[in-house]
This record gives structure tokens, sequence and C-alpha cells, in this order.
């Protein structure tokens, strides 16, 4: 494949071009199982190239955090060499985690059943204002206390880490709920007509109904962010 600008070869279809400096790749999709990944470059909604990484899991329970680190590197290290506008992911938790953490990129989670296809049909909705501020810089408003403790905080950086959320409105604490033996549990509900949703954060008894203000400006474009934003506390083992 040559560069679609200068017409340079390129080492591997839909990387940057070195020579003019001009990406090939608009946005990048990964599907993600435990001992593969396909990495899918997209441009002008067309499939420009397709990459297959593989992997062989370990038993050893010692080395097979080395091995996952290792292969969610060779996906991040496709990744970076297309420089996309957006990364998108579906598939294995575990993996999409430890991809997560070797990304300098916001990662989406789009369905798992067909991910390119649901991010051509994302693709259509209008670009929402990216913030870039810290998770706990978008905390505001006038209650100050989280219920939860460590893991009601790591909930409120979990939701506050998505580019898409502009600020995090914690509400009272209603401690007349039943009890729940399963910790501190934490779920985006259905997005306003505004695009917002709450984030509901249960810890024993007692529930806090945070309000979260998001860039979508419709409850379509909030029902994008609300998904991502319980997969994110999923990852975090906030969700079953």
């Amino acid at each position: 494949m040559n560069c679609g600008t200068c017409a340079t070869s390129l080492e591997r279809p839909g990387d940057y071009c070195l020579t003019c400096h001009t990406p090939n790749t608009e946005v990048v999709v990964l599907d993600l199982d435990r001992d593969r990944a396909t990495v899918t470059c997209v441009a002008d909604e067309d499939v420009v190239a397709e990459r297959e990484i593989t992997t062989r899991p370990e038993d050893d329970p010692e080395r097979e955090p080395i091995e996952l680190r290792n292969f969610a590197g060779l996906v991040a290290d496709e990744t970076h060499r297309k420089r996309p506008e957006e990364v998108y992911a579906a598939g294995d938790r575990d993996v999409l985690q430890a991809v997560r953490a070797e990304l300098h990129y916001p990662l989406y989670r789009v369905a798992d059943d067909d991910p390119v296809e649901a991010v051509f049909r994302r693709r259509g909705d209008a670009p929402l204002e990216v913030v870039q501020k810290a998770p706990l810089a978008k905390l505001g408003g006038s209650h100050s206390t989280l219920i939860g403790n460590r893991a009601g905080m790591r909930a409120i950086e979990a939701v506050g880490g998505h580019p898409h959320v502009k600020k995090i409105i914690p509400g009272p604490i209603d401690a007349g709920g039943s009890g729940s033996r399963s910790g501190v549990r934490a779920k985006a509900t259905r997005a306003d007509e505004n695009g917002n949703v709450r984030l509901l954060v249960r810890d024993g008894s007692s529930v806090q109904e945070n309000r979260v203000v998001t860039t979508a400006s419709d409850r379509e474009l909030g029902e994008h962010v609300r998904a991502d934003l319980n997969e994110a506390l999923k990852e975090a083992d906030l969700q079953d």
C-alpha cells in the first residue's frame, strides 16, 4: 500500500507516512480474543488494512501476566504505528484491560458481535467534544462526600476517565436501601434527553446517586457514553 497523499510505499498497509507526515488510517478497531487479536484500519468509511496478532496463553500463573502484557504490547504497537484519530475495541475483558494500559489513546468499547460494523454505525453520529481533564478534576457540586471509600473513588475515576465526561456531581447519600453482600457496586443509568446519565454507587445499605454531565447532546449519543461507562466499571470490578 502507498501513502494516499504522497504515494510513498508504506511498510504496512494503513501506516502513518513518515515522509509527508500524514495518517492513512482514521480509526483502528480491535477485536480481542485471549489468543489472538485482529487490528482493522478504517479510512474514509472503508477498511484499508487488517492484521492478526496471536499469542499462546501461559498455563503457569506466574508467567501468564508477562505473556499477556507482551501480547497487549504488540497490539498497542500495531495501533500506535497507524496514529489514528480514534480506537475502538471489543472482546476479552482481560486482554482489553491490558491493551488499554499500553495505549496512549482513549479506548472505546463497541458491540462484540461485529465490532467493525458497530464502529461504522457509530461513526455516522456527530463527533463528541473531548474533555482533557484528569478524572478527579471533573468532580464538582455541593456534596463532597463519596461512599465506598477506595472502591467508591475507583468508580469515580473509571467514569471521570472517559473523554466525553465533563463533570461528575455527587449527590446526597441515602442510607435507607437494602443491604448488599457484594461490596461496592456501581452502574450508569439510562441517558436523559440531554445525553447526561446518573452514576449509582451502592455500598451495603447505602446508595449515592451522582449526576454525570457528558458532551453528548441527546439521548442516543448519551447511550453510547453510558455503555462505555458501564464497561469501564466492569473492568474496575465494580459490576458483575
